[in-house]
């Protein structure tokens, strides 16, 4: 207990100040978080254009871009309503290795908005790799997802739009619906995979290394 006292009492003198603020955030919260474990809350249909929900979509685009993520749900700005995000540049792509994308048939996605996701399994096989996320800063492990699925959504706009994903592209829309329904990717991992993404580092520097909550 003072261990886990003393590392907190490090994180908050890197905090500018102890205002409050509201979400949305310009970050992603991390595990631990309450909004995290909460089952989101349908979008009434007739506030999809309202400015509560067009503003969270504004957040979500804005968090996604600033950290370079795949994927981003409502909740991991503190909102729990059922929205999330996906994108994939091909600035991404190219810094992707090329190992990597054949592996998990990774390819470039557009911004995508989803409120109210339905999802339906289509091949129940299911793929293992290795997966991240922003709200568990700094560490990863290996998770099973389905091959392929079908998402059926409203879009920003308030368009209703049903989408087909296979492999790495349905890896992440799982993820982000775990998320609505108050799961990370803790609770279906292999749990002896579970590595600190930068452990090497952690030795080449005799432990000097901070993980960073909020990019440069």
């Amino acid at each position: 207990m003072r261990l886990v006292r003393k590392a907190l009492n490090w994180y908050a003198r890197l905090a500018p100040s102890r205002g409050k603020v509201s979400p949305p955030y310009e970050h992603v919260v991390q595990i631990g978080d309450p909004t995290l474990r909460k089952v989101s809350e349908d979008v009434p249909l007739d506030k999809l254009s309202s400015q509560e929900v067009q503003q969270v979509i504004k957040k979500l685009q804005f968090v996604l871009s600033k950290y370079g993520s795949v994927g981003m749900s409502a909740p991991q700005i503190g909102i729990n309503l059922r929205i999330f995000a996906i994108q994939y540049t091909s600035k991404q792509l190219d810094a992707t290795p090329s190992k990597a994308i054949k592996s998990t048939g990774m390819s470039t996605i557009p911004f995508t908005v989803f409120i109210n996701p339905k999802l339906k399994v289509l091949d129940y096989q299911k793929l293992v790799h290795q997966e991240g996320c922003e709200s568990v800063q700094g560490y990863s492990a290996e998770v099973a997802r389905f091959k392929e699925i079908e998402i059926t959504a409203h879009n920003e706009k308030g368009e209703i739009i049903s989408t087909k994903f296979k492999n790495w592209p349905a890896r992440i829309v799982q993820h982000e619906i775990d998320h609505l329904n108050g799961k990370l990717f803790t609770d279906i991992m292999d749990r002896k995979t579970l590595i600190c993404s930068c452990w090497e580092e952690v030795n080449l520097s005799k432990g000097k290394v901070v993980i960073p909550f909020y990019p440069d």
